[in-house]
């Protein structure tokens, strides 16, 4: 049997992540920056100075010097310094930035350095990801986790500002692992449950988590997996339904098949041969299975998923968050 996985890792993977580490944003008081809705993630760092994020439909947070915030698909959302100061938009701040760094007021006066990225994902499988985290985290300077979430972001600074060979893809690597530092804070505080991505701190369904993951292809049952779990299989089903929010196989049946429709879109294998790589014994098998959670054959699915690629050979402009352009993306 494969060794153990990393189901983080996996689903990240699986997700395709393009970020885009913003310029720097250097203000003096009073100040505002307004950003447009978003469908997927922001993570943000109050660096120097303590300033308010408001995000329509929501009370006001003020976060302190040193403070970081994840939103997840937010709304309308405003960066200021005082909750009555008049808003400048986001995208003509960033588009206007010089050398990496977006400047409001003089430089002179300055009391506020916010450090962002936006990261989105492919669409189809980013639910994945998205369904199990709250709208807005909020992790504190003073949690213990984020002096290396707090390294990361100083190197990410200093390569926003730079011209260095590499730099793209240099920024792309330290937003993702600024994301993953976030998400590791973020289980660690939090007292609700935070689907499979909380329960992998468990040892035992974590290890069952992690066995699934690593060998997909095998056929599962329930005793192998409790085994592993070291309980008894009632009170594993009944545990990881608890923790992850779906019984342990039809969690398996999820992962597969959005392993599934990222082959399907993605590479040549015939439908039999996806069928064995993801642990069914014969095509039917796969295509009953594929049917019931994605709601078309996989023949229809891999169809429809190419006629729209071939559509549409360039990512829409209004994909791209507050100040992006297509040229500026690293693509992992």
């Amino acid at each position: 049997m494969a060794a153990p996985s990393d189901p983080v890792a996996d689903t990240i993977g699986l997700l395709r992540p393009r970020t885009e580490a913003h310029p720097g944003l250097h203000a003096a008081a009073p100040w505002a920056v307004h950003f447009d809705a978003f469908d997927f993630v922001k993570i943000g760092c109050a660096v120097r100075g303590a300033c308010w994020l408001a995000v329509e439909g929501r009370e006001p947070l003020y976060l302190e010097e040193g403070d970081f915030f994840l939103l997840k698909s937010p709304g309308p959302h405003t960066l200021a310094s005082s909750l009555t100061a008049p808003p400048r938009p986001g995208r003509a701040l960033f588009e206007s930035a010089s050398q990496g760094v977006a400047r409001l007021g003089a430089e002179a006066d300055e009391s506020n350095y916010v450090c962002m990225a936006s990261l989105w994902f492919d669409e189809v499988n980013a639910p994945l990801l998205l369904e199990i985290l709250p709208p807005l985290v909020h992790l504190p300077a003073t949690n213990p986790l984020m002096r290396q979430v707090a390294y990361v972001t100083e190197l990410l600074g200093i390569e926003v500002e730079s011209r260095a060979v590499g730099r793209s893809l240099v920024l792309d690597h330290l937003a993702q692992i600024m994301f993953v530092q976030v998400l590791r804070a973020h289980v660690a505080q939090t007292d609700q449950p935070a689907g499979w991505l909380g329960a992998l701190s468990d040892d035992g369904i974590g290890a069952a988590l992690r066995a699934m993951h690593a060998d997909v292809a095998h056929r599962w049952t329930l005793r192998e997996l409790a085994a592993i779990s070291r309980l008894s299989r009632s009170a594993f089903a009944a545990k990881f339904k608890k923790e992850v929010g779906v019984a342990p196989l039809e969690y398996l049946i999820q992962w597969r098949m959005s392993l599934a429709r990222d082959a399907l879109r993605r590479d040549t294998r015939s439908i039999s041969e996806l069928a064995f790589a993801t642990g069914y014994e014969s095509e039917s098998a796969f295509s009953t299975a594929f049917r019931r959670v994605v709601g078309v054959s996989p023949r229809e699915f891999r169809h429809g998923a190419r006629g729209a690629a071939s559509a549409s050979k360039q990512t829409p402009t209004d994909v791209f968050p507050e100040g992006v352009s297509e040229t500026t993306q690293s693509h992992t």
